[in-house]
């Protein structure tokens, strides 16, 4: 393994998180204490915010008549991509009942959560991807509540935003951002009902609220800035590979993009390919920053040590740009979401192709998937055992209970051998519990 190009330090990451931390540590106790009058304050400090929080019927009628219907037509496409895979992972979580032994059944109730919140950034660009992809999942998941918030931009949320918030079934839509919006949803402030998981993307202050909050309610994933990573070897395009990359780049200039190649050459020219291609960008600054600070080339001479660096990195979207597509599919383990071919670009899944684009950083895909169907679905176990099991099942728990000094479990199991089978004798300890009318 050869660095081409390695990241620079920013130095001063952990200093910032610590502000953030102690920044929203301190906003969630207020509106702990003071209620939707604290989130009021929030609202005009942050979005100079002073109108109703929820959109009205009327209000988001308007928006979603300005929409041009280009627009609507591109987001009911993607809306109906989205729909498809994850009715297809619900479809995969079955309810089911079986018979372990005779007079044992056991099973599982697979079931949606009650209620959802669904954050949908709205700072730099207008995220109406991310409206479809966390409330039309918590929808086919068959959530019946389902609560958005999006920040403000001037006088409302963006129309395209309310659009997609709207076709994908939201039902309560909050003109509110930040990590007042975070709490709002939470504490079930001006609706009366606590959400019992918040997901979507945001920035670090809205990242860093879910994780404060979370034991309280679920959360979807443990979020940072974007990354995405490219595999490539002899074969793959390079400038392909660096539009790619700084099509990623765009995110922040806190987000990380990197180049994993076998092929020295190709990490070579994409080297030299990277600042043309950053240069023709409106917002060049912000890639440039990405690309400078957080940007990494990594040569390998071998796949197997590559997809080996891969999952070390672990990285939220990964493309493939090399040959034999089932040798990657079935040797790289830890990923966001997986690309595979130069005809998927991240791009796809972050806007249209079906698959979530809401998807874990900073290594956690090394124990976590993204936001799915089933994470806004809970497998809720049974089981019932009748009296003739109770002679193999309860003389089991019994002795185990002992073993482990769990005196109260034992007799639990005790009292029914004694009192369905009152005429046996015991090789074994069963306690003969006084009977008190």
């Amino acid at each position: 393994m050869e660095f081409l190009k390695k990241a620079i330090s920013a130095g001063l990451v952990a200093d910032e998180d610590e502000k953030v931390q102690a920044t929203v540590k301190k906003m969630l106790q207020h509106i702990e204490e003071e209620g939707e009058a604290a989130v009021k304050e929030y609202a005009q400090q942050f979005d100079n915010w002073e109108g109703d929080f929820i959109l009205s019927e009327e209000k988001k009628q308007a928006l979603i008549d300005s929409v041009p219907q280009s627009v609507k037509d591109d987001i009911d496409f993607a809306h109906r991509q989205i729909k498809r895979f994850a009715e297809a992972q619900r479809d995969s979580l079955v309810s089911f009942e079986i018979e372990t032994e005779p007079g044992v059944r056991l099973g599982q109730k697979v079931m949606p959560v009650q209620c959802a919140g669904c954050y949908v950034p709205g700072g730099r660009y207008a995220h109406a991807a991310s409206a479809l992809m966390s409330v039309a999942t918590a929808k086919t998941a068959g959530v019946p509540y389902i609560v958005a918030c999006s920040p403000p931009r001037g006088d409302s949320i963006n129309p395209a935003v309310a659009y997609a918030m709207h076709v994908a079934g939201a039902d309560v839509i909050f003109e509110m951002g930040g990590v007042h919006a975070i709490a709002t949803m939470a504490n079930g402030l001006f609706t009366g009902k606590p959400v019992d998981i918040l997901v979507g993307p945001g920035n670090a202050f809205v990242a860093e609220a879910k994780r404060m909050l979370f034991g309280a309610v679920g959360i979807d994933v443990f979020a940072g800035p974007t990354e995405s990573a490219i595999i490539a070897d002899e074969t793959a395009d390079p400038m392909t590979i660096a539009v790619d990359l700084v099509s990623q780049a765009e995110h922040g200039t806190n987000s990380p993009v990197w180049l994993f190649t076998t092929s020295r050459e190709i990490g070579e020219k994409v080297l030299k390919i990277m600042p043309h291609v950053i240069a023709d960008m409106p917002n060049a600054d912000v890639c440039e920053a990405a690309w400078r600070d957080h940007g990494v080339v990594i040569f390998c001479d071998t796949r197997e040590e590559l997809a080996k660096v891969s999952d070390e990195y672990a990285c939220e979207h990964l493309q493939v740009m090399a040959q034999d597509f089932d040798w990657w599919k079935e040797n790289l383990n830890n990923y966001g979401s997986l690309f595979v071919g130069e005809g998927s670009t991240v791009s796809h899944g972050d806007k249209c192709s079906g698959t979530n684009h809401i998807l874990p950083t900073k290594k956690a895909a090394r124990y976590s998937g993204g936001l799915n169907v089933q994470k806004f679905m809970k497998v809720l176990t049974y089981q019932e055992l009748d009296e003739a099991a109770n002679l193999a099942f309860s003389a089991v728990g019994s002795r185990i209970s002992r073993t482990e000094g769990m005196e109260g479990h034992a007799r639990a199991c005790d009292w029914r051998l004694r009192k369905y089978y009152p005429d046996t004798k015991w090789d074994f300890t069963v306690y003969d519990q006084k009977h008190y009318d």
